[in-house]
Formats: structure tokens, sequence, C-alpha cells
């Protein structure tokens, strides 16, 4: 593989991921179409790398030119020289797949092509490619910089070699990988998932969000409680996780409870906007 890899999109996690591998020395081309999206991106990457060291986290010395180890481009079809491409578009089904069809027909015939889903099955976005044995799924947590670990999918005809490309770029950006099999929500969301919408419906009952987290995080030792978790990964990302499982499994209890479809609906989103179910402005 060489030491070009594409990120699609600059979102919230796009932007996490470009960030780690551009620290680790990679040379990224990210994938934005949206220009004040990619510009916001770009800035927030700078920011992010000085944060980053003011911490004590990261080299310095590789953080020197960071900047000019980043690509920003508008299209799919200029990645004609990647070796490795990891998808973070929004969770929708018909978009992945419309994405993966055109990251087949663009990119190199040897490229692994990983996406970032929080639920959709690897199978079903391998499908739309010619290259299965090339497809798997890299499930990097937010905030990506600061987490230690990636789920990592493994679908049923994902080659050994690709696991083995997939694993040693997560150890190249410091991380642990860990591999699972490939299924709806894969392990880590089909069971977080249920977790936070559990623990949203108790709020119907008149505990609050405080409450609910502190019993998690007190009585269990969980560094963070469900419902700070789910402000963490955006509300809006985790109700549309809960939908793709409840459409992939069939299963009832997969549901968006109404503490958090209130929420979503009046734009309060979690960190990122300043409230969800807490209030962090």
């Amino acid at each position: 593989m060489n030491d070009i890899v594409a990120v699609i999109g600059a979102g919230t996690m796009g932007s996490g991921i470009a960030q780690c591998l551009a620290q680790a020395g990679y040379q990224v081309e990210v994938v934005e179409p949206d220009r004040s999206a990619a510009e916001r991106a770009r800035r927030g990457l700078g920011e992010a790398v000085r944060l980053a060291l003011l911490l004590g986290r990261g080299d310095r010395r590789t953080a020197t030119g960071i900047g000019g180890r980043v690509r920003w481009v508008e299209r799919i079809d200029e990645l004609s020289a990647v070796g490795f491409v990891i998808e973070c578009a929004t969770e929708r089904t018909t978009l992945k797949e419309r994405l993966f069809g055109e990251l087949d027909r663009h990119c190199p015939d040897d490229a692994v092509l990983a996406s970032c889903t929080s639920a959709i099955p690897i199978a079903r976005l391998a499908a739309a490619t010619e290259r299965p044995d090339r497809v798997l799924g890299l499930h990097f947590m937010n905030p990506a910089p600061l987490t230690t670990a990636v789920e990592v999918v493994r679908g049923e005809q994902t080659a050994p070699q690709t696991l083995k490309q997939a694993t040693d770029l997560i150890a190249a950006l410091g991380k642990e990988a860990i591999v699972v099999g490939d299924r709806p929500g894969f392990v880590l969301n089909r069971v977080l998932m249920l977790s936070i919408a559990e623990a949203a419906a108790t709020l119907d009952t008149g505990t609050d969000a405080a409450t609910v987290d502190a019993l998690f995080e007190q009585c269990l030792g969980h560094r963070m409680g469900p419902l700070r978790t789910a402000d963490l990964i955006g509300l809006d990302n985790v109700a549309d996780t809960i939908e793709v499982l409840r459409r992939e499994t069939g299963a009832s209890h997969y549901h968006v409870p109404p503490a958090l479809a209130a929420l979503v609906d009046a734009g309060h989103f979690g960190r990122k906007t300043g409230r969800g179910f807490h209030d962090y402005r």
C-alpha cells in the first residue's frame, strides 16, 4: 500500500481521522464537495493540532507542516493514486452504496475501500463494488484523535491481506485494532444504541439526564454515562444509527425514543451544537 490515504467527507469524523493520518505522517486527500465545509475542516484541523501540542499529545516534529500533507479535493475522480480510502459520509445506506460504486470506478484496483459506518453491514457496501475482497469497516470513535481503539469489521469476503493492511494502518496511528464480524451495528453499536435508547426512555418517568448518567458513572464505574456518550457521538448520528439498525434487523426494540427525537427535531445534537441531553453552553 502506498502512503496516500483518502478520507471521504470533512465532517466531525472525517476531519478527526484526517488529523490522525496526517499526524502519523501519511499523505491525506480529503474529498468534500461543499467548499464551506472543507474550509471549516481545514481551519479546524490546524486548531486541533495546535491544541494537541499544547496538551502534550503528538510529536511536534510530525505536526510541523501537517497542512502540507493534506490535500482538499471536491471529487472522487481525483483519487487516482490512493492506496487506502476511509469513507465517512452521513449514515445513509443509499448514499454510501453510491459512494462505494464511485470509489470502485475511480480508485486504483488494489486500493482498500473502508467505511466508517456506524451500523450498515459491510457486505451491503461491498456488493456495490467489483472488489468485495478489498472492502471492510473501520469504525472509529469520536473524537478520533483521542480514542485508543478502532472496531475493525471483517466482511464475509474481506481478504486476509486486506485485513492486514487495515490493522497495520491502525497500528501506525498508535491505536489498537479490535476485529469483529459483520452484522448490523457490529458489536459496539448493536449494544450501545440499545443502552442509549433505553436510557433516553427513562426520562419520560421524570428522571433527569444527570441522574441517569450518574448511576452508570458512579455505580458501574463507566467513564461516561449513556446520555453523555450520545451527546458526544451526536444525537443526529445516534438517531440515524438506530434507524439503520431497525431497518437492517427488523427488531422492534431498536426505535428512537420520544426524548431523543424531540432534541433532534429541535436541532439540539449534543456537544457540537452546545445542547443535547445535557447543556454545554
